[in-house]
């Protein structure tokens, strides 16, 4: 009833199995890792149905006029651009329908993306940590906005490019933090400097000490998470900040402000608050894969320009990239 297969000296005559059919599944190729702009459209995809879907029915006249105008004002309104972005990008989209004059809804979109890329530009700075070593970045920001994930994240990009990482979990407020900030290091291979119950500014403190003995390239401390409202708690991030320059001098040279891209124009009150407390020289824009209308970013270039240093658009470990203004306005308006 069944045959057998063929071994070496046995009678060539002898009846063989026939090769198995290949199964449906065996025949699906094996994924192909997305590259990160596929990513990010990907996880820009609600925000472009949101925005993108409105912007093509409002230019589906075919012409720049007085109520193209209007509608597209309430529409970049509602989609978190605010008031000084939205009347910059009116004023620019008019003066590009006067040069140019854009006759097809093809044609005003791309008007449109073209003033936003120009807004965005300037904000497109990605960081560079050679200048000094180790190099100390703090991060800040309100619990949820997604900080420690974001710590762990950073340490495998900069684990990617060939850097030495320490952590340090100064967030000594929160019970979880720490074993947070553990479980990252841990998934990641570095070592994390923390204490069972302290000063957060000590932590800081030591995590730069021991990143001298141990030849580390990048610390990531972490702090902290607080609303703007709650003073005494604004105060301990300075102090921590005053703490890492006793330590060393020029530090911290980074401090990164985690933003949730899904809290609209209460992200400029955090920028403004956290700067006057540390000194923010950029941003982490997290969470744009959400509910979230990326307009926050066009509002934040308008009203309290910082370098966005890195966005994230999903939960996987690599999905915080350096912020690119064109691939992320293709990714909003394609």
């Amino acid at each position: 009833m069944f045959g057998f297969l063929k071994r070496k000296g046995e009678n060539a005559e002898s009846p063989a199995v026939a090769e198995p059919p290949v199964t449906a599944l065996e025949q699906v190729p094996a994924e192909v890792p997305r590259s990160w702009r596929e990513r990010l459209f990907g996880g820009l995809a609600r925000t472009r149905a949101q925005l993108g879907g409105h912007l093509k029915s409002i230019f589906a006249r075919g012409k720049v006029d007085e109520e193209l105008l209007e509608e597209l004002e309430t529409l970049l309104l509602t989609s978190d651009v605010g008031l000084e972005a939205t009347e910059h990008l009116i004023t620019a989209l008019k003066q590009k329908a006067r040069a140019e004059k854009p006759e097809t809804p093809e044609a005003i979109q791309q008007a449109l993306a073209e003033a936003m890329t120009a807004l965005l530009q300037p904000l497109e700075a990605p960081l560079a940590v050679e200048g000094h070593r180790p190099f100390i970045i703090m991060l800040a920001g309100v619990n949820g906005a997604g900080k420690t994930t974001s710590i762990g994240k950073l340490a495998r990009y900069y684990q990617a490019e060939g850097k030495r990482v320490l952590l340090a979990a100064g967030d000594t407020f929160r019970a979880a933090a720490r074993e947070q900030l553990l479980a990252w290091g841990e998934r990641n291979g570095v070592d994390v400097i923390a204490q069972e119950s302290g000063d957060p500014a000590a932590v800081a403190f030591d995590a730069i000490h021991a990143a001298r003995a141990r030849d580390i390239d990048v610390v990531l401390i972490d702090t902290a998470g607080r609303l703007p409202t709650q003073l005494h708690l604004m105060e301990e991030i300075a102090k921590v900040r005053r703490v890492i320059q006793k330590a060393d001098p020029s530090a911290p040279h980074e401090v990164l402000l985690v933003l949730d891209a899904n809290i609209g124009q209460n992200a400029l009150a955090q920028v403004k608050a956290f700067d006057k407390a540390a000194g923010v020289t950029g941003l982490v824009l997290t969470k744009l894969d959400g509910t979230a209308r990326g307009g926050v970013v066009a509002a934040i270039a308008r009203q309290c320009p910082r370098p966005i240093r890195f966005i994230g658009v999903g939960e996987g470990i690599d999905d915080l990239r350096p912020f690119v203004a064109r691939d992320f306005v293709d990714a909003i308006f394609a």
